[in-house]
């Protein structure tokens, strides 16, 4: 499809800050283009970024799929919910008014969010390019036939022809964005954080510990320790690895990944006992970071094993032992932010 070229709009006080995860980037940026100062920590964790599930019966390229975040588009839902924030979220079945909509919001000096996937994306390494259609960017300008790109996780803003931009936003696939766009209509100037940090943490501690299904929250950490161990007798070697590499790409290159996410629901936690002068939310961080440490080594771990160069050490037991220590230091977490929060009533 070939969109015309139309009049050049620029925002250029938009603030891109680069982020470690696409959603919580753009909810930071979005905002902080509002007036509203938010770190995208602050984002992640209010947004209640943070969940585990193992889910082997939703399939991606024949694996089971392994999630660290929650789904896609939840932390957009929460902050639509709070009150003081309006905004509008829209999909389309035509790509040509989906294009039409985007100029006209540009020029009314609007920035819009977008659902996109990432294969289409041209200003992506191509090594990096993947098909994962739930990538969010804020297009903030139009020069000639480039759209002006604040891509949170790259350093500087991107161009992208328009043909491109159309492709992204119609990829078809699993979490198609069928157009999906989204823009802030009125914000307040200030809001009363301490409530959105209470309610973020009451949420993600509910759903890592308190949910009867198996396969989601520490349950679902110890269930995927326990799978893990039995896979060589169960699967065969070779079925294994390719089952183990699996879990290690989903931890490490998709978003953030597992400790990446840990890492940045502490900074959240740290961030929130400095705003509410909690010192328990602080030690909380403290746990949570050792746990993104353990998560980490399991994937070393893990990729040694994956590519031939095992350690002695190296062994299915002693990885599945190691997501055990994950789940025992998030229990530990979840369960004393849970009693913060009952001595909070």
């Amino acid at each position: 499809m070939t969109v015309e070229r139309m009049r050049s709009t620029v925002l250029t006080e938009f603030p891109h800050i680069q982020s470690a995860h696409c959603e919580s980037g753009v909810v930071s940026n979005l905002l902080r283009h509002r007036g509203i100062d938010i770190s995208e920590a602050m984002a992640f964790g209010v947004g209640g970024g943070l969940f585990f599930g193992y889910l082997p019966f939703i399939r991606l390229n024949g694996l089971p799929l392994v999630t660290y975040r929650s789904a896609p588009g939840s932390i957009l839902n929460r902050f639509a919910e709070i009150p003081g924030i309006d905004m509008c979220q829209e999909k389309f079945r035509s790509r040509k008014k989906a294009m039409e909509k985007l100029d006209v919001l540009l020029d009314d000096g609007i920035p819009v969010g977008l659902q996109t996937g990432v294969f289409w994306l041209p200003y992506f390494p191509r090594a990096l390019r993947f098909h994962f259609n739930a990538h969010n960017l804020v297009v903030y300008g139009k020069e000639g036939n480039e759209y002006l790109i604040s891509d949170p996780v790259f350093p500087e803003p991107v161009r992208c022809p328009a043909d491109d931009l159309v492709r992204a936003r119609f990829a078809s696939g699993a979490l198609a964005p069928k157009g999906k766009m989204y823009y802030l209509t009125s914000v307040v100037k200030r809001f009363e954080r301490s409530s959105l940090i209470v309610n973020g943490i009451k949420g993600v501690s509910r759903m890592m510990l308190d949910r009867p299904f198996p396969l989601i929250g520490v349950k679902g950490i110890r269930f995927l320790a326990g799978r893990l161990e039995k896979w060589p007798k169960r699967l065969g070697s070779g079925a294994a690895d390719l089952h183990l590499g699996h879990v290690v790409r989903m931890q490490e290159e998709i978003g953030t990944g597992g400790g990446g996410f840990r890492f940045m629901y502490a900074a959240f936690l740290q961030e929130s006992g400095k705003e509410m002068e909690e010192q328990s939310l602080g030690d909380c961080a403290a746990l949570l970071t050792e746990a993104g440490d353990r998560w980490r080594e399991f994937a070393v771990m893990a990729a040694r094993v994956c590519k031939g160069r095992g350690r002695p050490g190296d062994t299915y037991r002693a990885m599945a032992e190691k997501i055990r220590e994950c789940g025992l230091l998030e229990e530990k977490v979840f369960r004393q932010l849970q009693s913060w929060l009952k001595e909070r009533l």
